[in-house]
Order: C-alpha cells, then structure tokens, then sequence
C-alpha cells in the first residue's frame, strides 16, 4: 500500500514571467492607436449649437481654427488660432499653403477647415478667415456646433 499514499492537491503557483511582456504589448497599442491633441487651444470660445449636424469624415486631412477671445486679454475678441500660433489673415493663407504642400496629393483633394468659433463671434472675423482660405484654395469649410438637446 505505500504506492497510494495520500497527496495533497494543490494548485500550482501561476507562472507570471510573461506578464510583463503582455503589459508592455497592451501600452505599445494604445500608444500607436490612440490620437494625440496636436494643439494646445490658446483661445477661449464657446462652441454654438445646432440642429443638423453631420460627423467629419476624414479627420486626418481636417485642419482646425479657433476663433475666440484670447485667453489671457479677455478684451481682444476676434482672435484666430491656427496650429499653436496666433494669426492673422495672411498667415492663414500662407500656412494654409505650406500645409498643403506637406501633403501627399491623394490627401490634398480631401483638405478641410473647421472653423470653431465662439457663439458671439462677430461675422466680419469670420468672413475674413473665409477669404483668406479662399485665396489659399481650402474650399471645404465646416462649422462645429454641438447637439441642440
């Protein structure tokens, strides 16, 4: 009888040598996957609402300007930024166009602009952002706006 000795049966210890390899798998993905702000917003505005609203669809050819009061001088409305710079309505138009010349072809028919602007933004500033994209061929122009609840 000293062949059925009486055993106890435990359940073995989990191998954990692989676990830093899968941790460090999983954040490598999510840092290739997940979208970095490529901006800081140096603008203060408050996005209008709206009733027909539709999803951007090519969000990597969508360039943004914000048109607000700056941050720090509440006085100064009409302020437009554009990629991290404070600008005016000639540099619009020439960063427009070296932000065209970046890209590939196939990415410059699907060049857009979307203009988040203030609610109390007056129209000639918007009017002249417009202009100046027009003379810098971004004709594809969209207004963010959030749900009207």
């Amino acid at each position: 009888m000293a062949r059925f000795r009486k055993t106890s049966h435990e359940v073995p210890g989990l191998n954990m040598a692989s676990l830093p390899d899968l941790i460090f798998t999983v954040l490598f993905f999510f840092m290739i996957v997940t979208h970095m702000r490529t901006s800081d917003v140096k603008v203060r505005y408050k996005v209008p609402q709206g009733t027909e609203l539709t999803k951007l669809t090519h969000k990597s050819t969508t360039q943004y300007i914000y048109i607000g009061t700056d941050a720090r001088d509440k006085s100064n409305t009409g302020v437009v930024q554009m990629n991290d710079r404070i600008v005016d309505a000639a540099g619009i138009t020439d960063m427009m166009a070296d932000i065209r010349q970046r890209m590939m072809p196939e990415d410059q028919q699907n060049l857009s602009v979307d203009l988040r602007a203030d609610r109390s933004t007056k129209m000639s500033v918007i009017k002249e952002v417009k202009e100046a994209l027009r003379k810098a061929g971004a004709l594809t122009v969209n207004y963010s706006a959030t749900d009207k609840k």
